[in-house]
């Protein structure tokens, strides 16, 4: 590897951009992607694919042989609100390999008891949300049915790369809530990204249940799958 394309690898990963190192087999030829404008259209393919599965792998292009590694940021998952929903998603997030940070300046529910080996941050849900810098590997969740608390970390969600964004509310709720956000200067687009009310109808109840509804959303839309209502 040349120390121009080491470096920019090292860049990419620092930034938290998902990226993928072609090299051609048996000739050792390297190329970074996406970036390097002189891959082909098959190659930027085979290693969007690669990224998406989340698996380095041998493909055949260009006539020729190349192992993809792949090299995507570690999945997170931000949960602002450390309610009775959060206590049963979390160890589901975790189990499926998220790193999971809990946002709420309310102190008597962000404890360390409620929710173990987990990073618990105090702060209001923004300013957790500013030093957590959510990019595209990172699924956010509000739950606390309080603006004071959902919105700002909304529009910071919506301000970032997130690849998945969640809200829990009634449909009158989430109304509302577009509303106050439109106020904030988002647009159409950007709001058509909350999923809202959150997760997947299963016709879930108790907080187990509405808990695995939103990670089956999650999964749905990290694996692009048409069951993402």
């Amino acid at each position: 590897m040349t120390p121009d394309l080491l470096a920019r690898l090292e860049q990419a990963r620092a930034a938290g951009r998902p990226v993928v190192l072609a090299t051609r087999l048996p000739s050792g030829e390297q190329i970074l992607l996406p970036g390097d404008g002189d891959a082909s259209a098959g190659l930027a393919t085979a290693a969007e694919a690669a990224l998406q599965a989340d698996r380095s792998q041998t493909v055949e292009a260009d006539g020729a042989q190349w192992f993809l590694h792949a090299y995507n940021p570690p999945l997170r998952l931000v949960v602002v609100g450390a309610v009775h929903i959060a206590q049963a998603l979390v160890p589901m997030a975790a189990g499926l390999g998220y790193g999971v940070m809990v946002a709420d300046p309310r102190r008597a529910f962000a404890t360390d008891e409620r929710f173990p080996g987990v990073t618990v941050s105090t702060d209001w849900p923004d300013e957790a949300m500013d030093a957590l810098r959510p990019d595209s590997r990172t699924a956010i969740v509000t739950l606390t049915h309080d603006p004071k608390l959902d919105d700002p970390a909304l529009d910071r969600a919506l301000r970032s790369r997130a690849f998945y964004v969640g809200a829990l509310g009634s449909r009158k709720t989430h109304a509302a809530r577009l509303g106050r956000l439109r106020e904030l200067g988002h647009g159409d687009a950007a709001l058509a990204r909350i999923r809202g009310p959150v997760g997947l109808d299963i016709g879930a109840v108790t907080a187990p249940e509405i808990a695995l509804s939103i990670l089956a959303q999650i999964v749905a839309v990290r694996r692009g799958a048409a069951l993402v209502g």
